[in-house]
């Protein structure tokens, strides 16, 4: 399903086709800085398998730049309790090449848009600090600060703090539907 395009960007469900570009993406997140807690780069049988566990039930969206994928977002269950289920953690990673130019927010928003439709209430993104690129886009999304984890991840040889932000995408009900 095509989310939204241009003459030249396209925002669509991402597949497992997609897992060799978006391990692309990401792979210098998690080697050359701490935006990402991993220490290990997943393969692109991992990011398939990643993609394919959350897109029947959250998002997985990729942005097309010419043909060519330029960053994704994606959204995961926010924690294992049962009655986290209205909730959900998201995460955007972009390609260098395509970063500060508007593709962070229309993929973004796209992303929000799928939550919502699939009847998610809130949703949380957490960003290693400092990180002004992060910090700026969520907080143009409308999410706002609700904390930080002091010295929460080690990495690099230096200690990070995590920043908590979350935006509702729902009023809140007494009894809402079910996420689909």
């Amino acid at each position: 399903m095509v989310e939204q395009t241009s003459p030249r960007l396209t925002i669509r469900d991402a597949g497992e086709a997609d897992a060799a570009a978006c391990a692309a993406i990401y792979r210098p997140f998690v080697l050359d800085t701490a935006v990402s807690f991993e220490i290990t780069p997943p393969s692109e049988v991992e990011m398939a398998t990643r993609i394919r566990e959350v897109s029947g039930t959250h998002a997985w969206l990729v942005a097309e730049l010419g043909g060519d994928v330029a960053g994704y977002a994606y959204a995961r269950p926010f924690a294992a309790r049962e009655a986290y289920r209205w909730s959900t953690e998201t995460s955007i990673y972009l390609s260098p090449l395509h970063r500060g130019a508007g593709l962070g927010r229309s993929l973004y928003e796209a992303l929000l848009a799928r939550l919502i439709e699939r009847g998610f209430r809130v949703a949380v993104a957490k960003m290693t600090l400092p990180n002004p690129a992060s910090e700026g886009l969520h907080a143009a999304l409308g999410f706002l600060p609700v904390g930080v984890h002091r010295r929460i991840g080690f990495k690099n040889g230096a200690w990070y703090d995590v920043a908590i932000t979350q935006r509702d995408l729902a009023p809140a009900a007494d009894h809402p539907a079910e996420p689909r």
